[in-house]
């Protein structure tokens, strides 16, 4: 019997892959531009809040609630509808009571609390650009004294974006095609496409100015945004 297994591990045929060396590496393009359209923002969006203490959790929160109701109501006569109006963040901090000074005075062991912080922070969509300013001056003027900024913002940002991204495009093919001339290869195929982009804001410098205008008028400029998208292309090469 084990004559027989011999003869028949012999008999099959042994196979070997041989790996092929010949082949070579596919030769490649990189090429990658931006692409930018300007265009004038059509919204702002305006945060701001209200920060206030009181001894007790419940005195904190009737000091801030009754300030941002007369705010709310200042926001309804300005006709900003109230699905513009977002909480965008609510905090409640805890004040305690500082540690001595003294080394000989001993320290509770838990740290007494004597009062409490509370900040709400609104922030207000508006499409009319023209009421930026008074709406900044009018919350202002109703209590809120806290405020984050404003930046502009695209209701239709898709389809600038998308111009944005048919410039790149052709601004990427057009190099490649240069390229390819001046190194005296042909360009085969698109091995990959890859995109990206941002939205570039003014600098919201109206921030600080604003809080500080307590009375008069509040000047706005919205600028211009520009929108830009960066197209990578990846060709295929091969000589001429």
């Amino acid at each position: 019997m084990r004559s027989l297994w011999l003869f028949i591990l012999l008999a099959v045929p042994v196979t070997t892959l041989a790996h092929d060396e010949t082949t070579s590496a596919t030769s490649t393009l990189t090429v990658s531009e931006t692409g930018i359209v300007p265009h004038a923002p059509d919204t702002a969006f305006v945060t701001f809040g209200l920060e206030t203490a009181g001894k007790s959790l419940a005195d904190a929160q009737k000091r801030n609630s009754t300030v941002m109701n007369k705010v709310m109501d200042r926001l309804r006569e300005l006709q900003i509808d109230k699905e513009r109006i977002q909480t965008s963040s609510f905090t409640v901090s805890p004040q305690y009571r500082p540690l001595p000074n003294r080394p000989t005075e001993t320290s509770p062991a838990t740290p007494e609390i004597i009062g409490y912080v509370v900040n709400n922070m609104v922030t207000v969509e508006i499409r009319a650009l023209d009421k930026v300013g008074i709406v900044i001056e009018e919350v202002l003027k109703a209590g809120a004294n806290s405020f984050q900024g404003l930046h502009w913002g695209l209701r239709e940002e898709q389809s600038v974006r998308l111009s944005a991204l048919k410039q790149a495009a052709a601004k990427a093919r057009e190099k490649a095609s240069v390229l390819s001339e001046s190194l005296q290869v042909r360009l085969v195929r698109v091995l990959s496409v890859n995109e990206g982009g941002h939205v570039v804001r003014p600098t919201p410098h109206m921030a600080r100015m604003a809080m500080e205008a307590s009375v008069g008028d509040v000047s706005i400029s919205s600028g211009e945004l520009k929108i830009e998208a960066t197209v990578t292309l990846v060709y295929e090469i091969a000589p001429k």
